[in-house]
């Protein structure tokens, strides 16, 4: 399996470019040099928490502000998919977000996103770099 690929992407902080870099994220996946099953399962699952992660950097950490950018690295090897996500906002403990309550009457609003993260990624990190913030997800291909 030969699957070296690089992508950066800069985007302003603002929801209209989501399906974008979902999109990016399935076609990278499309691309990989491995079984049809597990090719299409990381098309889904890619731009799953590719939405997901931007959707926290955009709301959460640059507080929706479009002046403000969000940085975007996908890595693939032949043995890891590596997604980072990058931020400027004032962080927060990963640790510390309680999974949702899915027994309850109402569906809670908050932490419903990281558990989709770390449930789709083998190791999901959130941490200070370079002056700002970096979510930094993985999955290991073989």
């Amino acid at each position: 399996m030969k699957n070296d690929i690089d992508i950066d992407i800069t985007i302003p902080s603002h929801t209209r470019h989501l399906r974008m870099v979902g999109t990016i994220g399935e076609k990278v996946a499309e691309e990989l040099d491995c079984p049809e099953e597990l090719r299409e399962s990381l098309s889904c699952q890619l731009a799953v928490v590719l939405t997901e992660g931007l959707v926290n950097a955009i709301k959460h950490a640059n507080r929706a502000d479009p002046d403000k950018e969000i940085h975007i690295r996908i890595n693939v090897s032949d043995k890891n998919l590596l997604v980072r996500i990058y931020d400027n906002g004032v962080g927060f403990d990963l640790d510390s977000v309680p999974a949702p309550s899915f027994n309850s009457q109402t569906l809670e609003d908050k932490g419903r996103g990281v558990f989709i993260l770390k449930s789709l990624m083998d190791t999901v990190k959130y941490k200070r770099s370079n002056g700002g913030n970096v979510l930094e997800m993985r999955k290991k291909l073989a």
